[in-house]
């Protein structure tokens, strides 16, 4: 696989491409922003929907033995798990998953707890089925996200909460939260009442030595409490099918789950996200291994560049996903202002810290699943923005 290979996505619909000079008011700024690579898919992919195509009615479809067996099977090499596939529900998308989870198990005006920061939706969507937000910040240790379960204790004992939502990995701070930090998560939410929501979208882009634990395999018990949420779509560069599946190990649970994705319709996936997936899990490996290692030598390229070209300004070093999460504090700009300043300034579209929560309001988040010599020009535009302002501040002083 060429992951240095140039691909035109403009005009193809593409929201990170064609929504970048709407949303960062210029048709030159290099889009760094959302979550999707700016890679080829998998052959083995890209060949079951052609001879999908070609050789199928598109008529009505449901999930194929082989498909829930794919899962089955990947989810036991990469995470532990030991599943039968009735342990596994479809869904059109993670977030779709959320909303099927927040209905079955809350009543409006029940308490949903997150991370702050932490990926927007995850706030947006509790909202908008008039739920209550609380968020418990993240607290950095060594220039990584650590979790304060002082605070986690407090407010899930005071607030009506009935769900917490974990980004695991963390999204926007890469990180990989350890045996010891889920096993302690998921006791305070036994001892509070609470069902934990892990979404695991990012779990199969994780760099050595770290290692990502999903908390329903920690222990039997947890099996009760814990719901996990997964896709391929993050990892095989999918987003366009609209392919997910929320895995449960506890009939009970299962049970309510299945029930308001019946009244939902939110129980089916589409045919080319069922082909898709299967594909991705069965026949593409090989493809995510070279994934894993230029990725690692993209992070490894802004973490050189971080240190030799902006030694002042601190960063996270992702242990997971293709997101670098950085501190753009001395800009000395208003949080509000930042993001456009890197649009005007530095001509490149980044995701501004405010947007996940206001625990980070000046950090930014920059998108490295690009090709190296798009990854050097987007840095390149970083460190321009960081030379103009303290060229300003210089002259000021």
């Amino acid at each position: 696989m060429d992951f240095n290979k140039l691909i035109n996505r403009k005009d193809t619909g593409s929201i990170k491409w064609d929504k970048a000079e709407r949303l960062f008011g210029s048709k030159d700024v290099l889009p760094m922003w959302v979550a999707d690579m700016d890679f080829d898919n998998p052959d083995p992919v890209k060949d079951a929907l052609t001879n999908m195509i070609r050789n199928e009615v598109l008529g009505y479809t449901f999930p194929k033995d082989s498909l829930y067996q794919s899962i089955v099977n990947w989810q036991a090499e990469h995470h532990g798990m030991d599943l039968k596939p009735d342990h596994i529900s479809f869904s059109p998308g993670v977030l779709s998953s959320i909303a099927v989870v927040v209905q079955a198990f809350t009543q409006e005006g029940d308490g949903v707890l997150i991370h702050d920061p932490v990926y927007t939706p995850f706030s947006s969507m509790v909202k908008k089925n008039n739920r209550k937000v609380f968020r418990s910040n993240l607290k950095i240790s060594n220039n990584k996200y650590v979790m304060d379960f002082e605070d986690i204790d407090e407010q899930m004992s005071q607030h009506e909460v009935k769900l917490f939502i974990l980004s695991n990995p963390h999204n926007p701070g890469g990180r990989v939260w350890s045996r010891e930090e889920l096993d302690k998560l998921v006791t305070l939410c036994i001892k509070n009442n609470v069902l934990l929501i892990s979404d695991e979208i990012h779990s199969d882009l994780v760099y050595s030595p770290n290692e990502m634990v999903s908390p329903v395999t920690l222990k039997e018990e947890y099996k009760k409490w814990v719901i996990t949420l997964h896709s391929a779509t993050k990892t095989f560069n999918l987003a366009g099918v609209k392919a997910s599946f929320i895995i449960v190990l506890d009939r009970k649970l299962k049970a309510k789950i299945k029930t308001i994705q019946q009244q939902t319709e939110l129980d089916i996936i589409n045919s080319f996200g069922m082909c898709a997936t299967e594909a991705a899990f069965s026949q593409s490996a090989d493809w995510h291994g070279e994934l894993i290692q230029y990725l690692d030598k993209n992070r490894k390229q802004i973490i050189d560049f971080f240190d030799k070209e902006l030694p002042d300004v601190e960063y996270m070093v992702p242990e997971s996903t293709y997101l670098f999460w950085f501190d753009a504090s001395t800009l000395n700009l208003e949080s509000s202002k930042i993001r456009k300043a890197f649009a005007e300034t530095g001509k490149i579209g980044l995701n501004d810290g405010l947007s996940y929560g206001s625990n980070a309001p000046e950090f930014m988040r920059l998108n490295f699943a690009v090709p190296k010599v798009v990854l050097s020009e987007g840095l390149t535009r970083i460190k321009n923005v960081f030379d103009a302002y303290n060229i300003k501040h210089t002259e000021s002083d």
